[in-house]
């Protein structure tokens, strides 16, 4: 005999989005990067770099009861202040626009998901509205970074509500959630000083792209035909 009285199961989802790339578009991902080196989490609640996924994203949020997000959003206010949208408000915060600045909005993977008979039943997303995106390579802006610390904490107030036991960690992680090479002190400490960075790519991105290119070209013969 099943007692029905008893509680439905969660499925809870900490979600960071976002392109490492583009400047204050990797705040999401920064923002799980830093709960995870910070909090302890229940092992249940999962914690999760999402990057630039995109559609990808659904088949890993379809069992989920609760998402919690962390983006760069385009939201009405000044550029660098935080904001936080709730289940119905998130397509509405936009007039129907998508939330996330990405290719695939994450209104997008909300409505594939609907598709798919699946809704969560409760999402929040806690935004910040970036600063700058076309410093290529470039890291967060002094005022994206600085909103960290009040994203997480606005985080984890809308985790207690649901319930979850979040505390503060004095160590290290067992694991990263963001893989090691791409860590903020790891990435930054490689980064080229900004007199001597071509800030319309980070030269290690761009190196890469050249090499894909002429990988390209000598499979093709050349490209001055």
């Amino acid at each position: 005999m099943t007692d029905e009285s008893a509680a439905p199961e969660q499925r809870i989802v900490v979600l960071g989005v976002g392109n490492l790339l583009w400047a204050d578009e990797g705040f999401g991902v920064r923002c799980v990067e830093a709960l995870g080196e910070g909090w302890d989490l229940p092992p249940d609640v999962g914690l999760m770099d999402g990057g630039t996924l995109g559609l990808a994203l659904v088949p890993l949020l379809l069992d989920t009861t609760h998402v919690l997000l962390f983006d760069a959003v385009a939201h009405r206010g000044e550029p660098g202040t935080l904001i936080v949208a709730r289940d119905e408000e998130i397509p509405a915060l936009m007039g129907g626009n998508k939330m996330s600045l990405h290719q695939v909005g994450m209104n997008d993977i909300l409505a594939s998901l609907e598709l798919l008979n699946h809704k969560p039943a409760h999402f929040t997303v806690v935004g910040i509205k970036p600063v700058e995106l076309a410093d290529y390579g470039g890291s967060l802006t002094e005022r994206v970074q600085s909103q960290i610390p009040a994203a997480l904490q606005l985080g984890i107030d809308e985790l207690r509500r649901w319930g979850v036991e979040v505390r503060e960690r004095a160590g290290r992680p067992e694991r990263d959630v963001v893989i090691s090479a791409l860590r903020q002190e790891i990435y930054e400490s490689g980064r080229p000083a900004p007199d001597v960075a071509c800030r319309l790519g980070d030269e290690r991105f761009l190196a890469i792209r050249a090499a894909a290119k002429a990988r390209g070209d000598e499979e093709t013969g050349g490209g001055n035909a």
